[in-house]
């Protein structure tokens, strides 16, 4: 038992004992000071995950021996190796953890968002490839699996993603090349203006990339993502059917003086953003990547309001995520295409 109690000698110390969650930079100014280097990552993603002091997965043990370059905690009753990138997406990466973190923050703080091409510049890396798999990453972190469904009043719809299609018009232009059909729905909130009126404005937002807008399409985004018992505000599409809405109190308005964007204002006022991103961002998206834009702008328009707290957000819901090599990335963005 003694053996336990003294910590190896040479590259192993003592680590200082600082609990509670560390406060995210607000500024490119804050970032620098508090998460310039590789260490003062580490320390920050080990608050992070440990907030209440670490924990060993393997014997539940709470008092531990750091490396002295900071990248690995030793348990000392059980000896087990802890790295504090286990079971996120950065963990197995060569790309420097600081530089992970940098991502993080450009993608969650910018409100343009940033491209491969303008990653790859921003941190010196050597190639777009790398870039690329690091943005794809962090977007699979993007999708918080146990997040609430839409509830209240929503607006549901469609739109269509892509250059234009010669000939075709309306949902049948999906059908041309690099083109795409996405779902969407999105969440009423209520307030009072100044003048005591009631307004509303778009709440949490919820967006698939799907093939064709067919009832049981509709009916499963539905059923993934809106609270049955809630009102869904719709077009007069037939894929909003009675089966499709049989959960849901369905508000339908048919199209005829007033035009689409009329009828449910947030949604396609949304589309409208989503659309000028793609191109203005990205330059474009094939659809066989799109899912994972699509998730990106979720998750920065769910968290418009407090940009700086989605770079926190985003770290922690990658530690929740398992690491996922570039050959099953890759693999998984051609198995949903």
């Amino acid at each position: 038992m003694l053996m336990h109690l003294t910590p190896p000698v040479g590259q192993w110390n003592i680590p200082l004992v600082k609990k509670g969650r560390p406060s995210y930079p607000k500024s490119v100014e804050d970032f620098r000071k508090l998460l310039g280097s590789d260490k003062s990552c580490i320390d920050f993603l080990i608050r992070s995950r440990w907030p209440d002091g670490f924990k060993c997965p393997a014997c539940s043990n709470k008092t531990s021996w750091q490396r002295k370059n900071r990248t690995l905690l030793l348990c000392q009753s059980c000896r087990k190796n802890v790295s504090p990138t286990t079971g996120t997406l950065m963990h197995g990466s060569h790309v420097p953890i600081h530089k992970w973190f940098w991502a993080a923050y450009l993608v969650s703080t910018l409100t343009p968002g940033v491209s491969a091409l303008q990653l790859q510049r921003q941190l010196g890396l050597g190639s777009y490839r790398t870039a690329w798999y690091m943005l794809s990453r962090l977007r699979k972190g993007m999708v918080n699996d146990n997040r609430s469904q839409l509830s209240g009043i929503v607006e549901a719809d469609e739109t269509i993603v892509g250059g234009p299609a010669k000939g075709k018009v309306g949902r049948g232009a999906v059908q041309a090349a690099f083109k795409a059909l996405v779902l969407g729905a999105v969440e009423m909130h209520f307030y009072q203006d100044k003048k005591g009126k009631t307004r509303e404005r778009a709440g949490r937002l919820r967006l698939q990339a799907i093939d064709y807008a067919s009832a049981s399409t509709i009916k499963k985004f539905l059923g993934a993502n809106v609270a049955k018992g809630s009102f869904v505000r719709t077009d007069g599409w037939r894929g909003y059917s009675q089966n499709a809405m049989m959960d849901y109190k369905h508000e339908k308005h048919i199209q005829g003086e007033l035009k689409a964007h009329q009828l449910a204002p947030h949604i396609h006022r949304i589309f409208s953003n989503l659309k000028t991103w793609l191109t203005g961002t990205h330059h474009g998206v094939d659809p066989k990547y799109l899912q994972g834009y699509l998730d990106e702008f979720v998750f920065r328009f769910n968290r418009r309001q407090v940009p700086m707290a989605a770079f926190q957000t985003l770290l922690g819901i990658t530690s929740t995520k398992s690491p996922v090599s570039l050959k099953k990335l890759k693999q998984q963005v051609e198995s949903s295409a």
